[in-house]
């Protein structure tokens, strides 16, 4: 039954890889529990009391709230799909609670040193520095996802149109427009793309590797952490948080929520509400150094 529900949510479901791997990866642990603690392989047939000792054990671990939830979330899922397919007749997890988390705001990158980061850094003049400026530039100029622009190719940009068609979660699309700054520079990128590799063709992938590869995580994730070290005062050295930080810039200068919800690609405001903490806490700091009274 975990290949068919690997199958259902690859297919049906049309989860990210990453999603389909963290689940895979939550069920395996679980099942390697059932077998240590109640030597048994079969989590079709686990109930309340088994799910709940790999809780308290996950929690006895010291795994953040966080990460526990997300793997009750994986165990709902899966026995939901068991019901619904007629392998159960009763879901186990219906009395699982989730665990309380700390509210965190959302880190971002402050507007001057976004400023450095995009004016002040010299990159490389060849491809891979010109690719590496056009990671950066284009996830906080768009605030796309790291699997949306790994995702991305030449067909998607659309240059007399100045926007990009990007395919979210689930495959959902969405249109985002370019400004004239980024536009300029893809068009240079598009030109040293194409000395680089000959060509440039519309179903090439638009970030790759040096071999014309598509560009991968990890290689996002490099590119991302080399150039935020350089200024960035930020716990967090990820794509994400140019994300963030697109989204807390276009709040703090104004933008519409329910605008920057349709260009994060959030499937309801609360997940775009998050951001307005942040815009809020810039607009108290204004008000306790400027009001006569504050």
């Amino acid at each position: 039954m975990l290949f068919s529900f690997i199958n259902y949510l690859e297919h049906e479901k049309r989860a990210s890889a990453h999603t389909v791997l963290a689940y895979e990866k939550d069920l395996e642990q679980f099942k390697e529990f059932l077998k240590l603690s109640f030597n048994t392989e079969d989590i079709t047939q686990a109930g309340h009391g088994e799910i709940r000792a790999w809780i308290v054990d996950l929690v006895e671990q010291q795994l953040s709230a966080t990460t526990v939830n997300r793997k009750m979330a994986t165990l709902r899922s899966f026995y939901k799909f068991l019901l619904r397919s007629g392998e159960i007749s009763k879901d186990p997890t219906y009395k699982l609670r989730a665990l309380k988390t700390p509210k965190k705001l959302p880190e971002f990158v402050q507007e001057s040193t976004m400023e450095q980061l995009l004016n002040e850094v010299t990159y490389e003049a060849d491809f891979e520095g010109q690719r590496d400026k056009m990671v950066m530039e284009f996830l906080y100029m768009t605030g796309v996802r790291l699997s949306e622009l790994i995702g991305l190719r030449w067909a998607d940009i659309n240059l007399s149109d100045k926007t990009v068609k990007v395919y979210g979660k689930r495959k959902k699309q969405r249109i985002i427009p370019l400004t004239d700054i980024l536009l300029g520079n893809i068009i240079l990128y598009k030109k040293e793309f194409k000395e680089t590799f000959s060509n440039v063709n519309e179903s090439d992938y638009f970030i790759v590797t040096i071999s014309k590869k598509q560009a991968y995580p990890m290689i996002i994730y490099r590119i991302v952490r080399k150039y935020l070290d350089l200024f960035a005062q930020t716990s967090k050295r990820s794509p994400h948080l140019l994300r963030h930080t697109f989204a807390t810039h276009l709040l703090n200068k104004g933008a519409d929520l329910n605008a920057v919800k349709d260009l994060l690609g959030h499937a309801n405001l609360a997940a775009t509400q998050v951001y307005t903490h942040n815009s809020m806490e810039k607009l108290k700091a204004v008000f306790d150094q400027a009001h006569p009274k504050a």
